[in-house]
């Protein structure tokens, strides 16, 4: 099975399917502890130093591993892949670098999807990428006349909620089966 996330800040949409683009789960997974701060870089580092902001980044990188962990062994198994949104392969790591614009805006975000791709890799999982604003096109030529009964199906076969999050999810494990 493929498992596709559309992440946000400190949760995300988690939808597995089979090869056949079935899907078997669809969820909502907490991607970071409560009481650690969902947002290290864009709510604290302003008014942190660098050394305490790059601590506040350690303990929030720390429990998104643990709460990756723990929401992906709910999931059914087996798993082959994880699809997670892209992010630039030269995004900088430098925590002074960090704070300034304009990484300081996408810093968490990009922190979450790296910790689910190590935690996903330390599973023996492929880890995909996708490019969010076209991935549902990609997938509708990908599968054609299926399209429609793929992507939109599922909210009339397993009801409520089935939103652009799901889509979004089960389309990027589409293009990993492709």
């Amino acid at each position: 099975m493929r498992l596709g996330i559309a992440d946000h800040f400190g949760w995300a949409i988690a939808v597995t399917a089979t090869d056949d683009h079935e899907v078997v789960d669809r969820r909502r997974i907490e991607l970071i502890e409560p009481g650690v701060s969902p947002a290290p870089m864009h709510y604290e580092s302003a008014r942190l130093g660098e050394a305490a902001t790059a601590a506040l980044v350690a303990t929030a990188r720390a429990s998104i591993a643990r709460a990756c962990a723990a929401a992906f062994d709910a999931l059914p198994a087996p798993i082959f892949s994880i699809s997670l949104r892209d992010w630039p392969p030269d995004f900088p790591t430098d925590i002074a670098v960090l704070r300034r614009a304009p990484y300081e805006a996408r810093a968490d975000g990009v922190m979450y999807r790296q910790v689910l791709a190590e935690v996903a890799r330390a599973r023996g999982w492929d880890v995909e990428l996708y490019a969010a604003k076209d991935v549902v096109e990609v997938a509708r030529g990908i599968l054609g006349p299926r399209a429609a009964d793929v992507l939109d199906g599922p909210r009339a076969r397993l009801g409520p909620p089935w939103s652009k999050d799901h889509r979004m999810a089960l389309a990027a494990t589409v293009l990993a089966a492709s």
